[in-house]
């Protein structure tokens, strides 16, 4: 029987509404029982379910806590030796030394540097660090699957700091007195002055100088100096200037003066760095000390304790190195441009030095001596230009190359910054505060 037109609405608006929230229930239920029990993941936007898995997951093993074992290595030993100290086996050595060599020789360990080994309570080791040099490190792990090595960097901090001297004695009492180390002496007569200034016999008493240098500090200690930037060395009332600048296409970095000459030259204007006194000069007429006559002696004597080394000065060939007769132990260098230099009287010979050997300048040759006719520990340094003897001391070497004219204009503003800062009064001021008068 069919229902009239009017029922039949109201029985089907009945059914919608009975219907469409039972269905809206039942999938609300599903969605639930799904989020629950299937075990999948929910994604990003669902509402984060509650972990108790993780509470009872096992921890992890705690790991050992390790001993550490310092080692100074001394003198004349190697890593072998040092080892099996510790309880290495030979296989156990051979093998760390195999394994780490592509990211460093152990073979090349240095005397005076720290080596430190960790072990467990029971003696076994798990790790191996040593001081490369004063910023790396090598750290070498052993793990399930062997070695792991690799070079690590203490952090440290670079700050400059201006430096202020007054020549008594020497640049390096003048340094030491500043509270700095010798070797910036050194930097500064070899990277900035050495080819405009005899460091024994051009100075004099009251001459000055300033450096404003990097220096490195590892947790707030001073662990040495990179680069010194800039600096001022006035001798004899004549003010000599250096200042670094780096060629942003090669990366290559030298000294310049103030209009971007080079203060690089041909050769050196000393056989030393430091320690050595003239004590003859190039004459044509000499009484020789020994055979008591007079002589021509065409080169310059510097007197110097035994031993003290002797710098090449200028880059060369060694065309000889042996005993030479009265000139005893004696070095000869080939130069370019029909320059020769000769050392006699040395004690012995630098390393690697041998007749074909390259140097360049600053090298150690050899060491002062007494050999052949000598008197006492001496060295008697000779120039030559095209065969004939020259007066090292006189004669006018060729500078190295300036500033390039397309790198004019940027050095010209560094060495601006530069100036500016050797003469900041507050660097100043700091700098003088730090000499002990």
């Amino acid at each position: 029987m069919r229902l009239p037109r009017l029922f039949q609405r109201r029985w089907e608006r009945l059914l919608l509404g009975v219907s469409l929230p039972l269905i809206a229930l039942m999938l609300v239920f599903l969605a639930v029982r799904h989020f629950f029990f299937s075990g999948e993941t929910p994604d990003a936007g669902a509402v984060k379910a509650a972990e108790p898995a993780a509470a009872l997951a096992p921890a992890p093993p705690p790991q050992p806590e390790l001993r550490q074992e310092t080692m100074i290595i001394p003198r004349g030993t190697s890593l072998a030796a040092l080892l099996k100290k510790q309880g290495f086996a030979n296989k156990e050595i051979h093998r760390l030394k195999e394994s780490v060599k592509p990211v460093y020789d152990l073979g090349r360990i240095a005397a005076g540097h720290e080596m430190r080994l960790f072990k467990t309570a029971d003696g076994v080791w798990k790790a191996l660090e040593y001081d490369i040099d004063e910023l790396r490190y090598l750290a070498v792990r052993v793990g399930d699957d062997g070695f792991k090595a690799e070079i690590k960097y203490y952090p440290f901090e670079i700050k400059p700091v201006l430096v202020f001297g007054v020549i008594e004695t020497s640049p390096v009492a003048a340094v030491a007195k500043a509270g700095e180390d010798d070797v910036l002496a050194y930097d500064l007569a070899e990277r900035c002055f050495g080819w405009d200034i005899d460091f024994y016999t051009d100075l004099r008493k009251g001459d000055t100088f300033r450096i404003l240098v990097e220096k490195k500090y590892i947790d707030g200690k001073f662990s040495g100096y990179r680069n010194i930037l800039a600096a001022e060395f006035v001798n004899d009332r004549k003010v000599f200037q250096a200042y670094r600048f780096t060629f942003a296409d090669t990366g290559a970095a030298d000294y310049f003066d103030e209009e971007g000459l080079s203060k690089r030259k041909e050769f050196l204007k000393s056989p030393f760095k430091y320690g050595a006194h003239v004590t003859s000069r190039f004459t044509a007429s000499r009484l020789h000390p020994i055979y008591k006559v007079y002589r021509p002696h065409y080169g310059v004597d510097y007197g110097a304790p035994e031993g003290t080394p002797v710098q090449a000065t200028a880059d060369g060939k060694v065309t000889f190195a042996g005993w030479d007769g009265p000139s005893g132990r004696k070095v000869k260098i080939q130069h370019k441009n029909s320059y020769e230099t000769m050392y006699l009287h040395l004690s012995g010979f630098g390393p690697g030095i041998r007749s074909g050997a390259q140097v360049r300048g600053g090298d150690v040759i050899g060491y002062v001596g007494a050999t052949g006719d000598a008197t006492g520990p001496c060295l008697d340094y000779r120039v030559s230009f095209h065969g004939s003897p020259v007066n090292p001391l006189g004669q006018k070497f060729k500078p190295a190359d300036p500033v390039r004219k397309e790198f004019l204009e940027d050095y010209k503003k560094e060495a601006g910054k530069l100036r500016a800062l050797l003469d900041a009064p507050q660097l100043l001021q700091a700098a003088l505060s730090a000499v002990s008068f």
